[in-house]
């Protein structure tokens, strides 16, 4: 099966997701390829090689220099009317999960989507995504080609194959209903030190912080590690925290090497988004907390003790 990946870029860099999706992609052992579509980034192409792409398709057009989702659905209409591809694969953000949509209306296509695992069993592409709030795992397939699936974000990390990749322009036409959108201006929110997606230390925190000003000693543990702080659903909702950091199933999964979870009870619904960490760190008074079903270590106790002291020891270590 020929598997087409889309590869999204921004600030000049493929993203993570991406090229964890075209790893995992080329080790499924069939054709597998890319497309890249946006301004400037042409000289981006020859990089997806390194991560299993055989060849990428590159639209490098000023009028895809906005990330705005229809130019995009245009662009890979064009493509898929050239090209047989049996799939097309996209790792989930909130651009990739627009265009995706927006391709499988434009094709009437079957989009599997929140999908954790690949598989080609019988020449055939089979997802696995989790139901019944994450508590089992199913399989699912498509009824017509070509399939389009969006992976859950942080699923899979990039692994480097050493290949290279060729490099193959190609042209569309965008439709005028697709350009009739303006991006007026793109934020981008202030932050300090790693995201949370790829952070390899996360210092999260959820409502046994008591207040807002519970995160300020998050914010010193996750400085003194180097790490990155995240938060809860309950957390965010409650305006403690900004959203950009909440994991959990409905946030960011991250797959960090060390997870510190701060007054968190650890339900199944944050459960599902940082799972799969190296080493999971409790630190709750409830020594019933769910979180400590599941953690490598668990500390019952005082948080606002322990944080600060935890803080202080990790401090004296880096200095020693």
């Amino acid at each position: 099966m020929r598997l087409l990946v889309f590869l999204e870029a921004h600030d000049g860099r493929l993203q993570k997701d991406s090229l964890g999706l075209l790893s995992r992609a080329a080790s499924l052992g069939d054709e597998v390829e890319g497309v890249l579509l946006g301004s400037g980034i042409e000289t981006l192409g020859a990089d997806a090689g390194k991560f299993g792409a055989q060849r990428v398709h590159v639209m490098d057009d000023i009028l895809l220099d906005a990330p705005l989702p229809q130019p995009r659905v245009d662009a890979l209409e064009t493509l898929l009317g050239e090209h047989d591809f049996g799939a097309v694969l996209f790792a989930a953000s909130v651009l990739s999960a627009d265009i995706a949509a927006g391709l499988a209306a434009r094709l009437d296509a079957g989009l599997n989507y929140d999908l954790t695992d690949l598989s080609v069993v019988d020449g055939k592409l089979i997802g696995k995504r989790p139901a019944l709030g994450d508590s089992v795992y199913v399989d699912v397939g498509w009824s017509s080609e070509p399939r389009l699936a969006l992976i859950r974000s942080g699923t899979f990390e990039p692994t480097e194959s050493g290949g290279t990749a060729e490099v193959v322009k190609f042209e569309s036409r965008l439709q005028d209903f697709s350009l009739a959108a303006t991006m007026v201006e793109q934020a981008h929110e202030e932050s300090e030190g790693p995201s949370i997606e790829d952070a390899e230390v996360i210092v999260a925190g959820g409502r046994g912080l008591g207040s807002p000003d519970g995160f300020g000693a998050v914010e010193e543990l996750a400085k003194a590690l180097g790490g990155a702080v995240a938060a809860t659903r309950a957390v965010v909702d409650a305006g403690w925290y900004p959203y950009a950091t909440q994991v959990g199933q409905t946030g960011k999964t991250v797959s960090p090497k060390l997870y510190v979870a701060v007054g968190i009870s650890g339900a199944i619904q944050h459960k599902v988004g940082m799972q799969s960490s190296g080493l999971i760190v409790a630190i709750n008074k409830d020594a019933n907390a769910p979180i400590f079903e599941y953690a490598d270590l668990g500390i019952v106790g005082d948080l606002h003790e322990i944080v600060p002291k935890l803080t202080e020891l990790v401090r004296a270590r880096k200095a020693a």
